[in-house]
């Protein structure tokens, strides 16, 4: 067997936590997994092991070069804006196979849906997936920068339980 060269392999690849900010700033609560990206990385110490990304509206091409890299982070964390409706601003953990329809186009590959992809990288590659979701307030037609007001109080909540969850054992081993 061949081995592996991991300076061939993008750095995200290699990481034992990947988490994936989603979503179109341009489309106002569409934005919030870009949102907590970027308070992540103005907030919290990004420990060693882990990469924060904002995947932005190319999430499927980060998923799609998971499922074919040779290395595979153990945890993946996809951070998005969902109309499920609950209460805006309500943070929430959501399926990847249960991912709303309206959804599927944000991480679809050629037609390839997201839970696929997801479900994929679940089964056939041991990655732990989850998906934490906000409910929307609003979701405009057309371009509307911004989030509403109950998804922007969303952002540094979901970016504390991200940090507690995923950065703990980071902070624990700090002297």
């Amino acid at each position: 067997m061949a081995e592996i060269d991991t300076n061939e392999v993008p750095d995200f690849c290699g990481k034992p936590t990947l988490i994936l900010g989603c979503g179109n700033i341009l489309f106002g609560d569409d934005g919030f997994g870009c949102a907590v990206v970027e308070y992540l990385q103005e907030n919290y110490p990004v420990p060693a092991d882990a990469c924060v990304l904002d995947a932005g509206t190319g999430v499927r091409k980060l998923l799609f070069t998971l499922c074919l890299s040779p290395v595979r982070p153990g945890r993946l964390l996809i951070v998005d804006a969902f109309d499920a409706g609950r209460k805006p601003g309500e943070l929430f953990e959501i399926d990847p196979a249960d991912i709303p329809a309206i959804k599927m186009d944000d991480f679809s590959l050629h037609q390839l849906p997201t839970s696929n992809l997801l479900r994929e990288l679940q089964v056939m590659c041991g990655v732990e997936v989850r998906v934490l979701a906000c409910q929307t307030a609003r979701l405009p037609d057309q371009v509307n920068p911004g989030l509403s007001e109950a998804v922007q109080l969303a952002v540094p909540r979901a970016a504390e339980r991200i940090a507690a969850e995923y950065f703990a054992a980071a902070a624990e081993a700090r002297p």
